[in-house]
């Protein structure tokens, strides 16, 4: 098979094994998470950097992260292209690699993220009762699924609902645009809101908030993960009820210390031996 083939083989596989059926996915940070037990974070990395995968051969942990951005569905498609990367097991050694070019596996993780945000199936129940497909229907699968518009796009071309003309048109669209001209720019800008914040693994933070309750980690270190103040983790941990186990010192009581007896027999004889070393050397 080839690259669209594989992927969406895989992507359609991925979202029957997780009972996920056809409807739009949500975040997707939780759901990758949840479903894969593999742990996902959201860094504060370069402007050109937007996810990467990383697996230790040892342990078989596998550890996904994105970078925080004010672009909510690239930070969606990166998120879907890594997992994709982690169900076809793509662990090659990239060192020597080109590139420059556009790598098989590069493509194929593309279209494994393509058809898991946006299946064909589900955008063709969606649009069931449409009957002129237009801008207006673009926004609406851009807003529904949480894709960019080129991917709704793609998907509404290979579905047979546009011409590859109309698709050329609309690849030059973007979601800001849309959502400013059909009417949802403040659920716009709360998704940018979401994806430009730092989330941590949920495991490790739970670990985190554990130690945290147990009188062992501090508030700052909760706060760090987070990228928000101590006071502000502090507070939130308060008002959920978790506060920081006090572990109070017994102090024993004099009486009860063991009475030990000091032999300071040795030291008296190296005291006396440098006197009269000292001794010997002031004679005439």
């Amino acid at each position: 098979m080839n690259a669209e083939s594989e992927g969406r083989v895989a992507a359609e596989r991925f979202r029957q094994e997780h009972r996920l059926g056809q409807q739009p996915l949500g975040d997707l940070v939780t759901l990758i998470e949840q479903s894969t037990g593999i742990d996902v974070a959201v860094l504060d990395v370069g402007p050109d950097e937007h996810g990467l995968t990383m697996r230790d051969p040892r342990r078989g942990a596998v550890f996904i992260g994105v970078a925080r951005t004010r672009h909510p569905m690239r930070q969606r498609s990166s998120l879907a292209h890594e997992l994709g990367h982690v169900v076809f097991a793509d662990w090659a050694d990239n060192t020597a690699c080109d590139w420059s070019a556009r790598s098989p596996t590069e493509s194929r993780a593309d279209v494994f993220a393509r058809h898991l945000l946006l299946p064909l199936e589900g955008l063709t129940d969606f649009l069931a009762e449409t009957r002129a497909v237009n801008l207006a229907t673009l926004s609406a699968v851009v807003q529904r699924f949480l894709v960019s518009p080129q991917i709704a796009a793609i998907a509404l071309e290979q579905a047979g609902l546009i011409d590859a003309a109309t698709k050329g048109e609309w690849m030059s669209v973007t979601a800001p645009q849309l959502a400013a001209r059909f009417g949802w720019s403040d659920k716009y800008q709360a998704l940018q809101v979401d994806a430009d914040r730092r989330r941590a693994p949920r495991r490790l933070l739970a670990r985190a908030i554990q130690g945290y309750a147990d009188g062992v980690v501090s508030a700052q270190t909760i706060a760090t993960l987070r990228g928000i103040t101590p006071d502000v983790a502090a507070t939130e941990l308060r008002d959920a009820g978790v506060f920081p186990a006090r572990h109070p010192v017994s102090w024993a009581d004099p009486g009860e210390l063991p009475e030990v007896q000091v032999d300071l027999s040795a030291l008296d004889d190296a005291l006396h031996a440098i006197d009269e070393h000292r001794e010997t050397a002031s004679e005439p």
